[in-house]
């Protein structure tokens, strides 16, 4: 399990950046008043999300591989990670739904059906625990692949030449 003490503690650091995002999002009102902002202002988690992705690969070159990594140990790492976030996304979610903003469903719900994007039916099939989590355990998994995928080709380095291993 040691091998895999880089992956799992930004696994859990990634998890636990969700949550605080969300907190976030809740406070700046994303969830409720400006609910209408909250499609766009939501995707800027891609930022400290790919940033920990990155911070998480430098970690395990310079610990695990001496400074140097191929694209393969990074996508490994990243495919760890992800499989780390992905564990956790359940949880994740629902402590986003049930503690830290509750109302956020139903003023979803609101907000798209008085603003013609969708009916109610439509409007509470997608805005509802039960879509968010099949969403999260779908989403999770391809979105860490896409990242692990990019940012392992910039964080990997080979050593020099006449660098003996």
């Amino acid at each position: 399990m040691s091998k895999f003490s880089v992956e799992i503690k930004w696994g859990v650091l990634f998890v636990l950046m969700m949550l605080v995002w969300m907190v976030m999002e809740r406070l700046a009102g994303l969830h409720d008043v400006n609910i209408d902002q909250h499609a766009v202002y939501t995707n800027f988690v891609a930022i400290p999300a790919i940033a920990m992705y990155v911070f998480a690969l430098l970690e395990k070159r310079g610990k695990s591989f001496g400074g140097y990594m191929t694209y393969k140990q990074g996508f490994i790492s990243g495919v760890i990670i992800t499989l780390v976030v992905t564990l956790f996304s359940p949880l994740t979610q629902y402590l986003t739904s049930e503690v830290i903003s509750p109302e956020y469903f139903a003023n979803a719900i609101n907000y798209s059906v008085e603003n013609g994007k969708m009916t109610q039916e439509e409007a509470e099939a997608f805005f509802n625990l039960k879509s968010y989590l099949i969403q999260v355990v779908i989403g999770t998994p391809v979105m860490g692949l896409v990242t692990t995928l990019i940012v392992a080709f910039f964080v990997k380095k080979q050593p020099p030449p006449d660098h003996s291993v």
